[in-house]
C-alpha cells in the first residue's frame, strides 16, 4: 500500500485541485477507510463559491484551501490494535462529525474526496455503520444527505393522516419524499421548477408534482388537499405540512400564502437573505416555523431503511463520475440544474 494519497481541495473561487497527501496510519483505537465513493453536496459547493475555508470560522478574513467531501461510504482497509468491532473489509457509512480533528470535509484536517480516510477513536454506532455488499458504495454515500432529510421529516412530526408538500425535488426533497412516504403519510406532492425532477419525484414515490415555474401552487394545493381557512376564517389549502428545501424566498412565501390555521413550515434548506418574508401572512395563520438543522439522531437511524430501499433511493443520485474526472463531476455540481446528486468513485488500487 503506498504511503501517499490523493485528495480534492480547493482551489481559488469555483475551483478545485487533486493533491498527493501523506496517507495517514490508524492509531490503535482508529481504523482506515478506503473511500470508495462519496457525494458532492451543497455545502462543497459553498465553499469553492467563498474560494475555500475561513481561517477564522467565526470572524471570517483570509480563506484556507480545505479538503473537500463528507458523504463517504467505503472498506475498512486496516484497523488499530485496539479496535474490537470492526474487521478489514467491512463496509462502512461514516459520520462526518465524529472525529476529533473536526467535521470531516468543512473546515477539518480531513475531507472524505480522499483515497483514504483516518476514522478516528472509531465505533461502531457512533462513528460508521456497517452495511452490506448488496448495496452499492455510491448509494451507501447518500446516507448523510438522507439524515438530513429525515431530520427534516422528524421536526414535522407528519402523521399518516397528513398532507404534506415538499419544496425542492434535489436530493433532501427527494429525500424527504421517500421518508415520508415510508412513515406512511397519505398525501405527499413535490414542487420544482425544472420537469426532469419532477418526473424523478413520482419515480421515488411522490403522489403528485406541481411545476410551480407555470403552475398556480396554491390553487393545485386546493385541487390536491381540499380547501380550509386561515385564522381569520379566509381560504387557503389543506395542506398540514409544508417542507422548503429549496431555500429560496419564494417558496417560504408559497406556503404563507397557502397556509391553513395551524399548518407547519419545515426549513431545511439554507436559506438565501431576503426582507421579502410576509410575516404578516405567518400570523394569519397562525403558522408553525420549524428549523431543521443536521442530524441530531438520525445518521445511523436510516442506514437500515436504506439497505431494505436501496434501489428506491438510487434514483436519487444522477450522476456517477469517477475520481480521474472529479473536476467533471464539480462543474456538474455547480451549473444550476445541469446535475441532481453527483458521487464520486473511486476504485480500488493501492
Amino acid at each position: 500500500m503506498s504511503t501517499t494519497m490523493r485528495s480534492v481541495q480547493t482551489a481559488g473561487t469555483n475551483a478545485v485541485e487533486v493533491v498527493e497527501t501523506p496517507r495517514p496510519a490508524p492509531g490503535p483505537n482508529d481504523a482506515l477507510l478506503r473511500v470508495r465513493a462519496c457525494g458532492i453536496c451543497g455545502t462543497d459547493t459553498a465553499f469553492l463559491h467563498m474560494g475555500g475555508f475561513p481561517k477564522n470560522a467565526h470572524l471570517g478574513g483570509e480563506l484556507r484551501p480545505i479538503v473537500l467531501g463528507h458523504e463517504p461510504a467505503g472498506e475498512v482497509v486496516e484497523v488499530g490494535g485496539a479496535v474490537t468491532d470492526l474487521k478489514v473489509g467491512d463496509r462502512v457509512v461514516v459520520n462526518p462529525q465524529s472525529g476529533h480533528s473536526g467535521i470531516i470535509g468543512c473546515g477539518g484536517s480531513q475531507g472524505a474526496l480522499s483515497e483514504y480516510l483516518l476514522l478516528e477513536d472509531v465505533a461502531v454506532g457512533k462513528s460508521v455503520a456497517k452495511f452490506p455488499e448488496t448495496v452499492p458504495f455510491a448509494v451507501a454515500s447518500l446516507n448523510e444527505p438522507m439524515a438530513v432529510a429525515l431530520h427534516a421529516v422528524n421536526r414535522s412530526q407528519a402523521k399518516p393522516t397528513d398532507a404534506v408538500v415538499v419544496f425542492g425535488a434535489g436530493p433532501i426533497g427527494l429525500g424527504a419524499t421517500i421518508w415520508l412516504k415510508l412513515r406512511g403519510v397519505r398525501h405527499v406532492v413535490v414542487a420544482d421548477v425544472i420537469p426532469e425532477r419532477l418526473t424523478k419525484a413520482l419515480e421515488v414515490g411522490a403522489d403528485a408534482v406541481i411545476n410551480s415555474a407555470t403552475e398556480d401552487v396554491t390553487a393545485r394545493l386546493k385541487e390536491l388537499h381540499g380547501e380550509a381557512a386561515n385564522a381569520l376564517g379566509q381560504q387557503r389549502a389543506g395542506t398540514d405540512v409544508y417542507i422548503d428545501a429549496a431555500g429560496v424566498p419564494a417558496v417560504i412565501n408559497a406556503a404563507v400564502n397557502s397556509a391553513k390555521w395551524h399548518a407547519k413550515l419545515v426549513m431545511v434548506a439554507v436559506q438565501k437573505p431576503t426582507d421579502k418574508l410576509d410575516l404578516g401572512g405567518m400570523l394569519r395563520s397562525e403558522l408553525t416555523l420549524i428549523a431543521s438543522q443536521g442530524y441530531p439522531t438520525e445518521i445511523f437511524e436510516v442506514t437500515p431503511q436504506l439497505v431494505e430501499h436501496h434501489e428506491r433511493f438510487a434514483k436519487i443520485i444522477s450522476h456517477e463520475v469517477p475520481y480521474a474526472e472529479v473536476e467533471r463531476a464539480f462543474e456538474l455540481a455547480l451549473t444550476p440544474g445541469a446535475a441532481d446528486k453527483v458521487v464520486v468513485t473511486l476504485g480500488g488500487e493501492d
